[in-house]
């Protein structure tokens, strides 16, 4: 019997990684440590990528699915039958994997790694599974919906994202908007200025961006670049890589730049690259240790670069001091929902008060921190009304707008639909996270 109709090691690496994301893990870092552990081949490895990482997407609408197959609620069952039936409900109405082959090793998974008690209901609501399509299953599960409700069903998201990208779309674009999270996207790397050009990765296979000059999107293991794996170059999506442009061309006084909430380090990198090439600098700070050796890490291709632990809230820094701030600020990641599949059933809307204090706070800070003519970047992965364009309605009178329009950086149909002198990217239109981008300049 083939692997992928076995309770072999891939299906097996992939019920340990769900099992470390129900343990409050990353889908990508819970991938990455079972296919370590595992040493599957390049195709097994793949194959539970592909797995896991649908099921994060689409887990809330899957679990319906289950639901109404087994006639039961979810909480009626172990943890690990759970993820097994979604395992093999993922693969039955998502990747077409032979019925016959799927409820065999499924029942085969369970069997082995949870006891032979259970396997009769797997192989039982598997079964009823199998008996229908994705859209048939869908027609009955939104049956009586209403459209936002039935919306939020079919594109496998919480009725409450839904309603926040209605609320900054045209009512035309929110399904195409919602269906573009479920799509994985090729990994884009980045170029670090004074390190390397993009023709390097060009010339790997990469192919350009569409928007930065320093991008490029190649299919693979970034790791196996050596430009990725000796700091000349790094994995940045594209919009991160568009709001470090737009504050880097936007005028403003000379002086030393700070990230202000830099982990992991991506855009530090990039900012400290195009500082250094003006000569000027760049310092990076992060509330937390371990966010911070991630910077240290994504600077290792710069030398002496100021690295340090601090709460933006309460910095070690004086008032103005810093001519360019990046503050891309903690926020509920619904912009980036296409790397983060797990996030949007983890995130709840109840987390959107103390995100939303924080991240006012922290620009609070950050016009303070600011030379007089310096602009601070407010930057979020979110398009969420309450954490864009709200927290800058609330900033200081000494910030003032300066409209991303008037910018030769600035990206065609990105104005927000509220407020167009901001900047909202959209993966649906620029194959880019979902980045919100203010520029503020201290009076």
């Amino acid at each position: 019997m083939s692997e992928r109709a076995s309770a072999g090691p891939a299906r097996k690496a992939a019920l340990a990684a769900l099992k470390l994301v129900r343990d409050s893990g990353y889908a990508n870092l819970a991938v990455k440590t079972v296919q370590a552990r595992a040493g599957l081949t390049p195709t097994d490895a793949a194959f539970v990528t592909e797995l896991v990482f649908g099921v994060c997407r689409h887990m809330g609408t899957i679990d319906t699915v289950i639901e109404m197959a087994g006639g039961r609620p979810l909480k009626t069952l172990q943890p690990a039958v759970v993820d097994v039936l979604r395992l093999g409900s993922e693969q039955l109405l998502k990747m077409r994997v032979p019925a016959h082959a799927c409820v065999s090793s499924s029942v085969s998974l369970a069997q082995d790694q949870i006891g032979s008690r259970v396997t009769g209901v797997v192989n039982a609501i598997l079964r009823r599974v199998a008996a229908r399509t994705w859209d048939e299953w869908m027609d009955e599960a939104t049956a009586g919906l209403s459209p936002l409700d039935a919306l939020a069903m079919r594109t496998c998201h919480p009725r409450w994202i839904v309603d926040a990208y209605a609320e900054v779309l045209p009512p035309d674009e929110v399904s195409a908007a919602l269906e573009a999270n479920n799509v994985a996207p090729t990994p884009t790397l980045v170029a670090r200025p004074t390190l390397m050009t993009r023709e390097e990765l060009l010339e790997a296979g990469a192919q350009p961006t569409q928007w930065s000059p320093w991008g490029a999107r190649k299919s693979g293991d970034p790791a196996a670049l050596e430009q990725v794996r000796d700091g000349r170059a790094g994995v940045q999506d594209e919009g991160s890589q568009i709001v470090a442009e737009l504050l880097a061309g936007v005028d403003a006084p000379r002086g030393t730049w700070l990230d202000m909430c830099a982990g992991p380090g991506g855009k530090a990198a990039l900012l400290t690259g195009l500082a250094l090439s003006r000569g000027e600098g760049l310092v990076a700070a992060d509330v937390h240790p371990h966010r911070a050796r991630l910077v240290r890490e994504s600077l290792r291709g710069y030398e002496s670069q100021p690295v340090m632990v601090a709460d933006g809230r309460r910095p070690p820094w004086r008032p103005s001091t810093f001519s360019r701030i990046l503050l891309d600020a903690p926020c509920t990641g619904l912009g980036a929902l296409r790397r983060r599949p797990e996030a949007r059933w983890r995130k709840t809307e109840g987390d959107l008060a103390q995100l939303t204090r924080l991240q006012s706070e922290l620009l609070y800070v950050a016009g303070k921190s600011l030379v007089s003519g310096g602009v601070v970047a407010y930057v979020t992965c979110s398009p969420h009304h309450d954490e864009t364009i709200a927290v800058v309605s609330q900033a200081e009178p000494d910030l003032e707008v300066v409209d991303v329009r008037s910018l030769s950086t600035q990206v065609p149909d990105s104005s927000a639909l509220q407020d167009p002198r901001f900047m909202q990217l959209w993966p649906h239109r620029h194959t880019t996270d979902a980045m919100f981008c203010a520029l503020l300049r201290k009076r």
